[in-house]
């Protein structure tokens, strides 16, 4: 038996993390407001006309902009304004269904794509990196674990989970099927594959390791964390008590 050590959501795809004192998870739902929005690049495949679930690759990410590690966000639901605070950009607060424009202009100089950039959002949906909702659950007694492998300490915003559970042993959570934090219950799916964003260094911009690399020289896989669905709703908050089978 372990904890819930931490509770975070990303309201903008690859543009930050806020930390949330509770939250409340619904059936078959992720996170309120998370990765609701994404920004699209002039590459981009994403069709504002039949708005929905789009691939990662259609959007400003930090897999292939290691700078936007650095951005930190913060989230006001009563008016839907974000602020945005980079060490290089300074701070922005956009509501990103008007102020596009402005959030664009932002980001832009972070970003390696050319333009023209435009905020994409999924309806009744979130811009996760697949079309099936879920929320992601990671373990800190393997970011510990990890942290001991790559030789240096590991800030959790690499990840980008949702839920972080500590009282467990490390590696485990890649048996699990599933977890039970407080009065919620979630069905686990599948393992989360990791890729070149955790490579990035939130305190500085650029690349600092090579995550999935060690993780697959030492396992044969790049698995870090696990997926799940909501299966019993209900009110959540740092603290409560974890169970995982």
């Amino acid at each position: 038996m372990g904890a819930l050590a931490a509770l975070y959501r990303h309201p903008v795809k690859s543009l930050g993390e806020e930390s949330l004192k509770r939250a409340a998870l619904e059936l078959g739902r992720p996170i309120a407001w998370d990765r609701v929005w994404a920004v699209a690049h002039g590459r981009s495949d994403w069709d504002p006309s039949a708005p929905g679930w789009a691939t990662s690759r259609n959007f400003v990410i930090q897999s292939f902009n290691p700078r936007l590690a650095q951005i930190a966000c913060a989230f006001d639901e009563a008016t839907e304004t974000i602020r945005l605070t980079h060490p290089e950009r300074g701070e922005v607060s956009v509501r990103p269904e008007t102020d596009g424009a402005a959030l664009t202009e932002w980001l832009a100089p972070l970003a390696s794509e050319p333009g023209p950039f435009r905020i994409a959002r999924a309806p009744g949906g979130a811009l996760h990196d697949f079309p099936d909702t879920h929320i992601s659950i990671g373990n800190l007694a393997r970011l510990r674990a990890l942290e001991e492998m790559a030789g240096r300490p590991l800030a959790h915003i690499r990840f980008r989970m949702n839920l972080w559970l500590d009282g467990f042993a490390p590696w485990e959570e890649l048996g699990w099927t599933e977890v039970a934090v407080g009065p919620a219950r979630l069905r686990v799916i599948g393992c989360v594959a990791r890729c070149n964003a955790t490579n990035a260094d939130p305190e500085t911009g650029p690349r600092n390791t090579e995550l999935p690399k060690l993780l697959h020289a030492r396992f044969g896989h790049a698995d870090f964390g696990v997926y799940a669905h909501v299966e019993t709703g209900g009110e959540i908050a740092p603290g409560a008590e974890a169970r995982a089978s």
